[in-house]
């Protein structure tokens, strides 16, 4: 099932959404291979017409590529799917994802290679590793701005971001508290995030939603939750900002453990991505 209202041939496509069912190093809550799925089919409810911009999703040129098979070696799924992202934006279209774990990050980065990442997301995501593991989901954002450790590499986009955004960053390791206090890791807490204002200047914006920003409350299907999160139109207000200066978007983290909340609330924040960077320009 194609995401609803993506009906572009990939020819003439300006946004190729691919699916990324990646879910090997989920903790606490599996399930994100059923993320992709899920957010097409809670997707099915939304009107094709926005008020607010007087867009129709379907006469924005997105193509739905389909699901990219997950396996069990992250670092090679994550250059196989680098490289099918870096296709897309090397003919001019932006790339959207739908995760899968928030270890998919890494690939749309290195295929955009932004100036910034925004991710909405409870966790910091700076581990160096979690448990022994370099490619975890907790590791996402340390692998975004430092690139791979050891001898593991991404063959095919070799991408870096030189400053993150956490918006809606609320937990994370002593260890990585000490690497946000670099100058290049700006993290804004929940209850700051409805004034905050972006300041890309003329940056690109790398835009990763992970679902367990929101409060579980708003998004109960996620893997792992965290309450005192955001609310779903803090989210919107946030991407309705970042989307009109972003090279690409994934929405991550979504999984199989509600009734469709969490699938929801991604398949309406990557709408309003698209309607957004079309409203802006």
């Amino acid at each position: 099932m194609a995401f609803p209202g993506a009906v572009a041939d990939r020819e003439a496509a300006d946004y190729v959404l691919v699916g990324a069912p990646l879910d090997i190093s989920t903790t606490f809550q599996p399930g994100t291979r059923f993320g992709p799925e899920r957010v097409r089919r809670f997707a099915r409810t939304f009107d094709d017409y926005d008020r607010r911009t007087d867009l129709f999703f379907s006469e924005r040129g997105v193509h739905d590529a389909g699901d990219l098979r997950a396996w069990d070696d992250a670092s090679g799924y994550l250059d196989h799917l680098g490289g099918t992202l870096a296709d897309a934006a090397r003919d001019d279209a932006v790339p959207i994802t739908l995760g899968g774990e928030h270890t998919v990050t890494a690939a749309g980065v290195r295929a955009t290679d932004p100036d910034v990442l925004v991710t909405l997301d409870a966790h910091l995501d700076l581990r160096d590793a979690y448990d022994d593991n370099p490619w975890s989901h907790a590791s996402v954002c340390r692998r975004a701005l430092d690139g791979d450790p050891g001898e593991a590499t991404l063959s095919s986009v070799d991408g870096t971001a030189d400053r993150l955004v956490v918006l809606g960053g609320r937990t994370g390791s002593p260890e990585e508290w000490e690497r946000a206090e670099d100058s290049d890791v700006t993290v804004v807490p929940p209850e700051d995030v409805a004034a905050w204002e972006p300041e890309f200047a003329d940056e690109d914006v790398y835009l990763s939603i992970d679902i367990d920003g929101a409060d579980p409350s708003v998004a109960p299907g996620t893997g792992t939750m965290e309450p005192f999160g955001l609310s779903s139109r803090e989210m919107r207000d946030v991407v309705r900002q970042v989307a009109p200066h972003s090279v690409g978007c994934d929405a991550v983290e979504v999984n199989d453990r509600d009734d469709g909340q969490a699938a929801a609330l991604a398949g309406k924040l990557v709408r309003e991505f698209v309607y957004s960077r079309e409203y802006s320009e």
